[in-house]
């Protein structure tokens, strides 16, 4: 069994908990997830299962696109809304939207973000989340991040002194949403957090197509398997180059070869399949993965 399932990860459970019941769904071990979500987000889990787990690096790759809710008016331990408040500020007053907009405006491009202590991120071999559930503070990584759009999707909504409004976002891998939601809230001068979250892409999924894992089973059991989708789909936002015959033969047998390309990583296709996935050296480009 080999391809790339979109499926509807639902809120309360692990990403890991999802690639460990599809294993017992499909009967088979080779299965990985091109992208951790949260275990209150629901959203597209790509999931590469067979000869498509050698994907799933580059799944990761492809940037994602989010919609959610951020709150004014107090934070959390976890920056969203499962976490304990941890501070309060009030909104007493009406935000000038424009000013809202500004500051979202600002939080786009290369940015740099700290990881929450809530999260998968390993310091000294132990993450992150393991040392908050002890009450331990560590110093935490910088990375950089890159937010490709940022856009308030609704008006702001006011009550009990809070104020609310949803988003969308379009970001690379690494980024955390709840911790975009805490930074803007610092710059209107707020406390704040990530309310939800939904992933409606990513690995060139939508979440319009995607399956949860009942509606898989019942696929299975029903001895239909049109839920897995070529593993051409996890390229991502690689550049294709459609390869000659006499290129084609050269890549299968692992040789180097000359193309009018500049990117680091190329996907090579024979055909409309995905044949290697080729990386430059020098001014040549040398298969680094091989499908067929």
């Amino acid at each position: 069994m080999n391809g790339i399932i979109n499926l509807k990860k639902e809120a309360g459970m692990t990403s890991h908990d999802a690639v460990f019941k599809l294993r017992r769904i499909l009967g088979t071990k080779k299965i990985g997830h091109g992208g951790t979500l949260d275990p209150d987000v629901v959203g597209v889990l790509p999931i590469a299962v067979g000869k498509a787990t050698r994907m799933v690096e580059f799944m990761q790759d492809e940037g994602k696109i989010y919609e959610g809710e951020i709150t004014l008016g107090y934070s959390t331990t976890t920056e969203d809304a499962s976490g304990e408040v941890v501070a309060e500020t009030p909104v007493l007053s009406p935000l000038d939207e424009k000013l809202v907009d500004q500051a979202i405006s600002g939080l786009t491009g290369p940015i740099i973000q700290v990881p929450p202590m809530y999260s998968a991120v390993k310091v000294n071999g132990r993450k992150l989340y393991e040392y908050a559930r002890a009450g331990q503070e560590v110093d935490r990584p910088e990375r950089q991040v890159t937010i490709y759009s940022f856009e308030r999707t609704s008006s702001i909504f006011y009550e009990n002194n809070l104020a609310r409004f949803t988003f969308r976002v379009k970001c690379s891998k690494g980024t955390y949403i709840r911790t975009l939601s805490v930074d803007l809230g610092e710059k209107l001068g707020y406390a704040a957090h990530m309310s939800y979250l939904t992933r409606t892409s990513a690995a060139g999924l939508q979440l319009d197509d995607a399956l949860t894992l009942n509606e898989i089973e019942e696929k299975v059991q029903a001895g239909e398997l049109d839920f897995l989708h070529p593993l051409e789909i996890g390229t991502g936002d690689l550049v294709k180059v459609y390869l000659t015959p006499e290129q084609a033969e050269e890549v299968r047998f692992g040789r180097f070869i000359e193309l009018e390309q500049t990117e680091k990583e190329l996907a090579g296709f024979e055909g409309d399949k995905l044949l290697a996935i080729l990386e430059k050296r020098d001014t040549l480009y040398k298969p680094r993965k091989v499908f067929n």
